[in-house]
């Protein structure tokens, strides 16, 4: 909305006529903490005189300070100088600009226009005139709601499943698919089957899956004799598996396959050999899937097929035996019980865990401050303690701790974005927007970063951060980008709702002209923090409204 200043003539240019006067915007609004606005002015046909100089200054009011804006200078058609020059029989029209740095005193004050004027050597009085009301102060809310805003957790690696495999090979000679002897003794294939005898009778901390046996032949031969190879070789070790499960009374799966002609392991082998002519092997393998085709071309390499034979092919004739079976770490109920009675006895992924099992904050602090004390070169733990500060509001403490956690690791999104979070509560909009810069990862960094744009006054871009964020920064931002019906949706899904959420509704009920929403809204907002009484009281969002009562 344009501000049409109209300097009406009264003699020689005397009181100005505020029916004409508009601002952009209409009521001052504070934005990314400052308070902007567009003064777009007219002097009237046959008031500037020719040789007048009219300097105008943007003054912003309210009880007990003042604070000035840029002023604009005008000049007559006569005048030699460097101004606006302003016809005197036509007028002219003309903008300014100004931009006054928020303080919570400018909430109930009044914009001015102050004038210096001379006519030639004698200076003409223009009395001052007040052109809008300010300032609607909604934005300087973040300044609470972000104290509600979900800061980063570290998260532990526990896993109380851990997957694991021991695995042993049988060999074979040529053409043959007994066990040998030699092989069975091996301390490779008797740990082997220790371990299985072992696990299994851990029931409690390992649980077996299954053993799977793959037995293989090497690709000389051809495919019919290799088959056949193959397969008595892994019904030879499945027999013999069984054997031993049944001698060490072990019950498991035994899942067995066999593979014919194994070029995918004598390519492995090959590519990682130092042999002869070992990128021409690898070509006809890339460029021949046949495998009898791939065999002729690989003997025709007749300098290298001596050492295949001697090197490379015996590698695998061979059954591998895998054991699968599970870690199995303590249940939850045991991760707490050692909480209270024996912390000790727990590393730090079972204590930073043990952190999750709870929504108590004050257990949740006495957890991880027993983790910092067992692991004190962690950063998680003095991390999380920072989060369960910032939730408690106490901000002073939050950043110690996680000041300590960027000690040990600066890098971490997680300690990035709750320094961010904790900067924005302490009103640094340009470290906030540093350490977030560097919280790629963090979980909640959008959340976070909605918050950023709140306070820099980007709206739109702060609603799209905050997605379907259920917080009062999120509705904050939903308030301030006119979006009145997601709004109201999201301070109705807020879980925890608090005074700034009872607040907050009361805004949209006056900017949605819902007269109970205000004052019910407004109402349950004192009652859970009676200071908001007083703020209210010069809330120009309330103008409208009859909250005497409430705020009494």
């Amino acid at each position: 909305m344009a501000l049409v200043i109209a300097l009406a003539s009264c003699g020689k240019m005397g009181e100005l006529k505020p029916e004409y006067f508009t601002t952009t915007p209409q009521v001052l609004e504070a934005v990314g903490g400052k308070v902007p606005v567009t003064i777009n002015g007219k002097f009237p046909e046959k008031y500037l005189k020719k040789n007048a100089v009219v300097e105008v200054t943007p003054v912003l009011k309210w009880n007990g300070g003042e604070v000035k804006g840029q002023p604009a200078t005008f000049q007559g058609e006569k005048v030699e100088g460097n101004d606006q020059t302003i016809s005197y029989k036509a007028g002219g029209n003309y903008t300014m600009k100004a931009s006054f740095d928020y303080v919570p005193e400018m909430a109930k004050s009044e914009l001015y226009l102050e004038f210096k004027a001379k006519v030639g050597k004698k200076e003409v009085n223009i009395p001052s005139i007040k052109i809008a009301d300010g300032v609607i102060s909604t934005s300087e809310l973040l300044g609470k709601t972000v104290g509600s805003a979900n800061p980063a957790d570290a998260e532990d690696a526990f896993q109380r499943i851990i997957k694991q495999a021991k695995e042993a090979k049988i060999m074979f000679l040529i053409q043959q698919a007994n066990l040998r002897a030699s092989e069975l003794k091996s301390n490779e294939i008797q740990d082997f089957n220790q371990t299985v005898v072992d696990v299994y009778a851990d029931q409690k901390g390992k649980k077996i899956n299954n053993i799977e046996i793959s037995a293989y032949a090497s690709p000389d031969g051809g495919v019919k004799l290799n088959t056949g190879l193959a397969e008595n070789r892994e019904g030879n070790t499945a027999n013999y598996v069984n054997k031993e499960l049944k001698k060490g009374k072990v019950e498991a799966t035994v899942d067995s396959k066999y593979t014919a002609q194994d070029w995918e392991g004598f390519q492995e082998l090959v590519s990682k050999s130092n042999i002869q002519d070992k990128d021409l092997i690898l070509r006809v393998l890339s460029m021949y899937q046949d495998p009898e085709q791939r065999e002729a071309e690989i003997k025709n390499i007749s300098s290298v097929y001596k050492t295949l034979a001697d090197e490379i092919l015996p590698q695998l004739r061979r059954s591998r035996l895998t054991l699968n079976y599970d870690l199995i770490g303590k249940s939850d109920e045991e991760i707490m019980q050692f909480v209270d009675s024996d912390p000790k006895q727990l590393n730090v992924e079972e204590l930073l865990y043990a952190g999750t099992l709870t929504n108590d904050r004050a257990k949740r602090e006495k957890i991880y401050t027993l983790t910092v004390e067992q692991f004190p070169n962690d950063y998680r733990a003095y991390n999380n303690l920072g989060e369960i500060a910032y939730r408690n509001g106490d901000v002073a403490k939050a950043e110690s701790f996680v000041n300590k956690a960027a000690k040990i690791n600066a890098s971490a999104p997680e300690v990035n974005m709750n320094l961010g979070l904790i900067a924005l509560a302490k009103g640094d909009k340009a470290a906030a927007e540093t350490y977030l810069g560097k919280a790629s990862g963090a979980k909640e960094l959008n959340e976070a970063l909605g918050n950023l744009y709140v306070a820099q006054g980007q709206y739109e871009r702060a609603v799209n951060a905050f997605g379907d964020t259920k917080t009062n920064s999120a509705a904050l931002a939903q308030i301030l980008a006119k979006d009145y019906n997601k709004a109201k949706n999201t301070l109705s899904g807020i879980q925890n709702p608090d005074a700034y959420t009872d607040y907050l509704m009361a805004v949209l009920g006056a900017r949605t002209n819902n007269s109970s929403m205000v004052t019910n809204s407004l109402a349950s907002a004192i009652k859970k923090e009676p200071a908001l009484a007083k703020y209210a009281a010069n809330d120009i969002e309330f103008s409208k409204y009859a909250i005497s009562s409430i705020i009494k």
